[in-house]
C-alpha cells in the first residue's frame, strides 16, 4: 500500500494531515511508499468530450421575437416623445411650485388687486355679450387697464417693447408693400437712378 498525506486545504496542509492508503500490484513486499495526489485518478478530471448545441426555439419563443421586432419602432417613437415632453413638464411642474410658494406668502395687497383685475375682466365678459368681437376687446382691454393701474412700471415697460416691435412691423410692412407696388427701376446707360 501507498501512503499518501494530503488536506482538504492546501493553505492548512501543515494543520490538519490526512493519511490515505492506496492499493498498488506489489503486496507482498509490504513497504508502503507515498504518492503524489496528482497521480491518484480521484484529482484528475477526464477530458471533456460534451458540446452546447443550442436548443430549438419553440413556439411561444418565436411569437415574442416576433412582437418584439414589431414593436421596436413604437418603442422607440415613445422614447424620443418622452425625451421631448419631459423637459416641458419639469418646467410646468417648477412654475407651479414657484406659483405655489409665492400664492403661500403673497406680498401685501395682491388678493384684493387680482380681485379687482378678475372682476374687471367679468366685467368686460358682461359688457361684451353682444358680440364676438366685443367679448374679445372688452374683457382684454378691461383687465389691460386695471393691471396697468395697480402695476405701472410694468405696463410701462410691456408697452415700450410692445411699441418697438410693431414700429419695426410696420416698417417691414411698408417696405414690403412699396417694393410690390412700385415697378423696378433698371439702370439706364450704366447710370444709378439713386444717384443724382
Amino acid at each position: 500500500m501507498y501512503c499518501i498525506v494530503c488536506s482538504t486545504m492546501p493553505g492548512a496542509q501543515s494543520l490538519l494531515p490526512v493519511t490515505v492508503y492506496a492499493a498498488a500490484g506489489d503486496e507482498e513486499s509490504g513497504t508502503t511508499t507515498p504518492v503524489h495526489r496528482d497521480q491518484l485518478s480521484l484529482y484528475t478530471a477526464p477530458e471533456p468530450k460534451s458540446r452546447y448545441v443550442e436548443p430549438e426555439a419553440g413556439q411561444l419563443e418565436d411569437t415574442v421575437a416576433t412582437l418584439r421586432n414589431f414593436l421596436e419602432p413604437y418603442k422607440d417613437w415613445c422614447q424620443g416623445t418622452y425625451g421631448q415632453i419631459k423637459p416641458k413638464v419639469q418646467s410646468v411642474v417648477r412654475f407651479g411650485n414657484d406659483t405655489y410658494n409665492f400664492l403661500k406668502n403673497p406680498p401685501q395687497d395682491f388678493y384684493p388687486r387680482a380681485g379687482v383685475i378678475a372682476f374687471t375682466g367679468a366685467l368686460g365678459l358682461f359688457l361684451g355679450r353682444s358680440s364676438r368681437v366685443k367679448r374679445l376687446i372688452y374683457p382684454a382691454g378691461l383687465v389691460t387697464v386695471s393691471t396697468s393701474l395697480y402695476y405701472p412700471e410694468q405696463a410701462v415697460g410691456i408697452a415700450k417693447s410692445t411699441g418697438d416691435s410693431a414700429y419695426e412691423r410696420a416698417v417691414q410692412t411698408y417696405a414690403a408693400v412699396e417694393k410690390m407696388l412700385r415697378p423696378d427701376n433698371k439702370p439706364d446707360n450704366g447710370k444709378d437712378p439713386t444717384k443724382p
